[in-house]
């Protein structure tokens, strides 16, 4: 029971950065283009290996690394809003920036999960 109030609690930190994120982006950048669910997922794909590599080179208990991934991950990254503004993009007639949109998150997650990894292998090796 413990595990799961620390999972939550982390979660509605993750909900409440993912709102702070797409705030900032939109005044910045515009909404033509769904930037902030963009920045959101790829920066889950960097944290969630830093994270997990750190948590294991560590030895962190499994409540941390819940808390940390399936938590507050889980709060910030958003596959359904991805899903959702990419299908919007492709109904809308927005052939490019849907293209642009799917191709930035899948290549870019990838890369930022790699990344994330390399990171995290050269502060705590293995």
């Amino acid at each position: 029971m413990e595990r799961l109030f620390w999972i939550c609690l982390a979660g509605a930190a993750g909900t409440g950065m993912r709102y702070l994120v797409t705030v900032w982006t939109a005044q910045r950048l515009g909404t033509a283009f769904p930037f902030g669910t963009l920045v959101v997922n790829l920066a889950g794909c960097f944290l969630i290996a830093l994270i997990m590599h750190t948590a294991f080179a560590l030895s962190w208990s499994p409540t941390v690394r819940s808390a940390l991934t399936v938590g507050f991950l889980g709060g910030l990254t958003t596959y359904s809003s991805f899903n959702y503004e990419t299908s919007s993009l492709l109904q809308a007639g927005a052939m490019g920036p849907a293209a642009w949109n799917a191709l930035a998150t899948i290549v870019g997650g990838f890369l930022a999960g790699w990344l994330g990894l390399i990171v995290s292998r050269q502060i705590f090796g293995h």
